[in-house]
């Protein structure tokens, strides 16, 4: 195989089919995930390499680093939907969400940044809809998604020429982290008829532009929020 990524969140929708094309395509992958029993069942099924870990524990990375130590690119696609009213919200929530979508991440990059450097490689990063367009009970997840925006852009310049940087967007997709919204069928209908796509997003979606952006096929693209959204962002 030519080149070897990293997904971390491999056990997602997102995570595992982005696995699956970019084995398709011929690359190698190693998947991080938290929950053994399913990351067990996705590198049997596609015949790779995996470390179980929760991003959440400090000292991650170096367990990570102990089972793979070379890389062509990184895909952080662990996410959470984090939604509450202001007047319930905590710190707490606030530092949780953000340790998971932001420091960890974080910790993922620079963990690998001198290796990503050598192999002139491609971090692609995950946002939501939500940090562009306002909803309702959004500001946990909202503010901290903002900021994984911010760090797209700052590590785009601060890595380039060596290093590609880039961030997804995606809107609601059909995956578990979303399936406590979605099994409301009424509520699921709605959400995705406020899409002028009028459908909700597929894990494949977001990874056929996530294989893009972490391969060479998209070399001159760096620093760039690009929204997979059903429209939703711009046109509704």
């Amino acid at each position: 195989m030519s080149e070897k990524y990293l997904i971390f969140g491999a056990t997602g929708s997102i995570g595992s089919s982005l696995a699956e094309q970019l084995i398709s395509s011929g690359n190698g992958v190693h998947l991080v995930g938290r929950n053994e029993t399913e990351l067990k069942n996705v590198s049997e099924k596609l015949g790779c390499t995996s470390t179980v870990v929760d991003v959440l524990e400090d000292g991650f990375i170096e367990k990570v680093k102990n089972d793979i130590s070379e890389i062509k690119g990184i895909a952080y696609c662990v996410g959470s939907i984090d939604l509450k009213p202001l007047r319930m919200v905590t710190e707490q929530d606030f530092n949780k969400c953000m340790k998971l979508n932001l420091y960890s991440a974080v910790e993922a990059i620079k963990g690998y940044q001198e290796i990503l450097k050598k192999n002139k490689g491609s971090i692609v990063l995950f946002s939501t809809v939500a940090a562009q367009r306002g909803f309702t009970n959004h500001a946990i997840i909202a503010s901290t998604k903002a900021a994984v925006e911010g760090l797209t852009v700052s590590l785009a310049a601060e890595f380039a020429p060596n290093i590609r940087v880039n961030c997804i967007a995606p809107s609601l997709t059909n995956s578990k982290i979303a399936e406590p919204m979605l099994k409301n069928k009424a509520l699921a209908e709605g959400i995705a008829k406020a899409h002028p796509l009028k459908r909700l997003g597929e894990g494949k979606d977001s990874a056929s532009l996530a294989k893009f952006l972490m391969t060479d096929d998209s070399s001159w693209v760096t620093g760039q929020i690009i929204a997979v959204d059903g429209g939703r962002s711009k046109l509704s």
